[in-house]
């Protein structure tokens, strides 16, 4: 099976950054201006599905100049504050059939992202996209 290995180091306060040896990636829950880890699991599964889809319309032939990806969430109000839903939005732009957009979104929602699969079941995730040519 194949195995990760990361590390982070304490930087003081609630900052953490990735140990040497991976791109650079900086933690924190109380600098508005760093990413906090709730925020880096939205990217990570935004970023997760928007590879797929690109991949999955790419190998279909499609003609794909743009992709943009928002993400709105709802957390838990108690702790541990987890997501409860989660709502993505594909804005695609080029010359590329909705019904092959929606295809790739669920392929990569059922089958390929890895970052949305291991996220708890009860976790609703809604997906909308937009094509504009």
């Amino acid at each position: 099976m194949p195995k990760v290995s990361l590390s982070l180091d304490w930087k003081g306060d609630l900052r953490f950054t990735n140990g040497e040896g991976s791109p650079r990636i900086e933690l924190d829950s109380s600098t508005p201006e760093l990413t906090s880890p709730p925020q880096a699991l939205a990217y990570a599964v935004m970023a997760c599905m928007a590879m797929d889809v690109v991949h999955v319309l790419k190998k279909g032939r499609q003609d794909l100049q743009d992709l943009r990806i928002t993400f709105d969430g709802v957390r838990a109000e108690e702790h541990p504050r987890r997501y409860l839903s989660m709502h993505l939005h594909f804005e695609v732009r080029g010359r590329v059939e909705g019904h092959m957009v929606e295809r790739a979104i669920e392929l990569s929602r059922t089958t390929y992202c890895s970052v949305w699969n291991t996220i708890r079941q009860d976790v609703e995730l809604k997906t909308t996209f937009t094509v504009t040519g």
